[in-house]
């Protein structure tokens, strides 16, 4: 009998060694979470936290929305994280919209509450579609908000990344560069946008470390609650959907359950081959969900360390 190459393929698969087995738990993750408009929301945020915190985090942090329109919720949900837990909080900060001496406010605000770590990010125009613009008085991109951030406080300071390069740049190389003018601003390591294969984040690597970056680079991953909120968000920012991973999920939009077993799947299975290329550290966009999150941790070795209960005491 003659097996073509697709058929030894599919055969070497059945004596693979299980992905997940006995891995060691030597990873560090970190979890986003944006802030609640409602007391619903809010009550789905502090049940996420509690559940992820056991984990021991590097780090969570709390998104700012477009043109400061969350600034009151995020400084607050920051706050209490930083008072109430033993995780430590990092804030985002963009430029859009705010004056110096606003955004100076802002973090001398996050410094008197005890936050000693921020993202900082240019941030997207208010209005979808729009070309950013800065305002006048303010900082002109996430280089400069680094940089002023820096002669405030010594701020621990996480830049964003683009794997697939933003949409904003002209070529790889520019948004590189720009990238390595906010890291040599004073930035401690990269975030990347969420991408959903993992060639894509070895690429980027490379590419990176051949423009003379040197900083740690943390893959961020989106695990894929909503279909069609994820393919939203991959407009926004220039991610690409695979086709085969499209497939994956139709005529599961009323199947909440296994759209969830699949997402964890898919997931998973990336970082798995991430970790294999020698990722440590891991950062999940949660969106206030704690399941996939914690369900891919749990895979990658990760086990609770203490209750936030205990952890505080």
């Amino acid at each position: 009998m003659t097996l073509s190459l697709a058929q030894m393929e599919e055969a070497r698969r059945a004596l693979d060694a299980p992905l997940f087995a006995d891995l060691s738990g030597d990873v560090g993750v970190s979890f986003e979470f944006f802030p609640p408009k409602t007391e619903k929301m809010d009550a789905q945020l502090w049940d996420a936290i509690q559940t992820l915190a056991p984990l021991g985090p590097r780090f969570v942090s709390v998104t700012y929305g477009a043109g400061g329109s969350t600034r009151e919720r995020t400084h607050s949900t920051v706050a209490r994280i930083q008072r109430e837990t033993p995780l430590s909080a990092a804030a985002h900060l963009t430029c859009v919209e705010a004056s110096r001496d606003e955004i100076d406010t802002v973090a001398e605000e996050y410094w008197a509450a005890g936050v000693r770590h921020i993202v900082a990010l240019r941030g997207d125009p208010p209005v979808m579609g729009e070309k950013f613009a800065a305002h006048p008085q303010g900082y002109a991109n996430a280089a400069d908000l680094v940089a002023g951030l820096k002669r405030l406080h010594p701020f621990e300071i996480s830049v964003a990344a683009y794997p697939e390069m933003h949409p904003d740049s002209g070529t790889q190389a520019a948004d590189l560069d720009n990238l390595k003018r906010k890291l040599d601003a004073g930035a401690s390591r990269a975030i990347t946008q969420f991408f959903f294969t993992p060639d894509c984040f070895f690429r980027f690597r490379d590419a990176a470390a051949a423009a003379g970056i040197g900083a740690e680079i943390v893959p961020g991953i989106l695990p894929v609650s909503n279909v069609a909120q994820t393919r939203k968000f991959a407009g926004l920012c220039g991610a690409e959907i695979p086709g085969w991973m499209d497939r994956l999920f139709e005529g599961l939009d009323d199947h909440p359950a296994a759209r969830q077993l699949v997402a964890a799947t898919l997931a998973a299975e990336m970082c798995r081959k991430l970790y294999a290329g020698g990722v440590r550290n891991f950062h999940f966009y949660t969106l206030n969900r704690a399941e996939l999150a914690y369900a891919i941790c749990h895979l990658l070795g990760l086990r609770p360390v203490a209750s936030v209960r205990e952890q505080a005491a």
